[in-house]
């Protein structure tokens, strides 16, 4: 199978590279894309070195698959142009997510919602964690409200916050303009994930809003979220407080999460087991523990859920999007493909 990565040198693109080797996707062919400036540079995959070329380039190649991971800016300009050609988008970015048209998908969640569709997006990071707890609970119990703190890694914000991060553990000088946030993010934590608008709210926070209500296809629950940049490498931590219609049991919601496709249930508070995204770190499952009823309000109920933020949270809910299309034979382009 022909596929392309845009963004190949990105924190994202590297781990779906990965990805790809550690799950035997079936590639037999690989098209690397990055930036004009990485273009003729040599990336190893399967222990043969890539080179990376233009989108342009890409385009013309039809492949069966392109998975995107740089920027709404170049999703929007680049992705139809595969798309008229047959080829399935799988986009990370932002760009599609709240298109009436388009996709917002969390395979074990709602992998059917792709049907026919050749443009699919991704949901964000922080979203798609809380959607493999949320889904069952929301089926079982129906969620009216959600109030959400999120504690993301600064990886979520790129390569320039590794660096920042790195230098201030060094105790660097940082240059002005090389900096990912405007305070240090070393033994800090910003209530700023995104950027601010009006309302006083982040895009990040507004994002959970928006797209946890359409990948749950209801648009009545009440959601407020407020999200925190953290000195953490491995990954994202949620504390999700839900207010549910119906009544329920710890037990039914740990025995629904002990069942749940892609969930590790760590809730043993009498052996200090429960999710941290050091135990999380460079793994694909969600992690959900601390679960407990909330008892200041009726069908209350609180839990902590954790991911790595550039693998479940981007790189493999992406790759599993495409098994899942490989697997429902939704890739129109592939024919007489030979799988290795």
């Amino acid at each position: 199978m022909k596929i392309a990565v845009i963004g190949a040198t990105g924190l994202v693109g590297g781990v779906m590279l990965r990805l790809l080797e550690e799950r035997n996707f079936p590639v037999t062919e690989l098209i690397l894309v990055a930036s004009t400036k990485s273009i003729g540079k040599t990336i190893l995959f399967r222990k043969q070195a890539q080179k990376v070329i233009s989108i342009e380039e890409a385009i013309e190649m039809v492949p069966d698959i392109a998975i995107f991971s740089a920027g709404g800016k170049t999703s929007l300009q680049y992705a139809k142009a595969f798309t008229s050609k047959g080829t399935v988008v799988i986009d990370n970015s932002s760009a599609w997510r709240m298109d009436p048209k388009v996709p917002l998908v969390v395979p074990e969640v709602n992998g059917a919602a792709i049907q026919n569709n050749l443009l699919i997006a991704n949901p964000n990071c922080s979203t798609m964690q809380m959607m493999l707890p949320l889904k069952p609970i929301h089926d079982a119990f129906i969620i009216k409200r959600l109030v959400i703190s999120t504690y993301q890694s600064f990886t979520g914000t790129g390569s320039i916050a590794v660096k920042q991060y790195e230098n201030e553990k060094l105790g660097k000088k940082i240059l002005d303009g090389e900096n990912a946030y405007p305070h240090p993010i070393f033994e800090n934590c910003l209530p700023h994930c995104g950027d601010f608008k009006e309302d006083g709210y982040t895009t990040e926070e507004i994002k959970l809003v928006k797209e946890t209500r359409k990948i749950l296809d209801d648009e009545k629950i009440n959601i407020t979220a407020t999200c925190v940049r953290v000195p953490v490498f491995g990954g994202h931590s949620e504390s999700i407080n839900i207010e549910l219609e119906k009544d329920f049991s710890i037990d039914d919601v740990k025995k629904m999460m002990e069942n749940a496709h892609g969930i590790v249930l760590q809730d043993d508070i009498r052996q200090f087991i429960y999710p941290m995204p050091l135990s999380s770190y460079e793994k694909d499952d969600v992690f959900v523990g601390r679960i407990r009823r909330d008892p200041s309000i009726k069908n209350g109920l609180n839990m902590w859920v954790v991911s790595d933020n550039l693998r479940k949270g981007a790189a493999t809910n992406t790759i599993q999007i495409a098994e899942y299309m490989l697997d429902h034979g939704l890739i129109p382009n592939l024919a007489d493909t030979m799988i290795k």
